[in-house]
């Protein structure tokens, strides 16, 4: 096998929306570094069960529901 072909892995720290921190082992960054998430399973929707709004840019989500709202789905 050749040399170095594999990532070095090391610990991070990773930093939750929440303020929480964990650590892991990672290819990412440097030993020690800090990454900060902005979205983690502990605020997103997908993953809390929340409900997504849908951005009306345009009033394009008004003309669909009008066009299609007589077909009776």
């Amino acid at each position: 096998m050749k040399a170095d072909t594999h990532p070095k892995y090391h610990f991070i720290t990773v930093k939750m929306t929440d303020g929480s921190e964990y650590q892991t082992r990672s290819t990412w960054g440097k030993e020690g570094d800090v990454m900060a998430l902005d979205i983690d399973p502990l605020a997103h929707p997908a993953w809390t069960g929340g409900s997504a709004k849908l951005m009306d840019t345009g009033g394009r989500v008004s003309k669909f529901k009008n066009k299609y709202a007589g077909l009776g789905f």
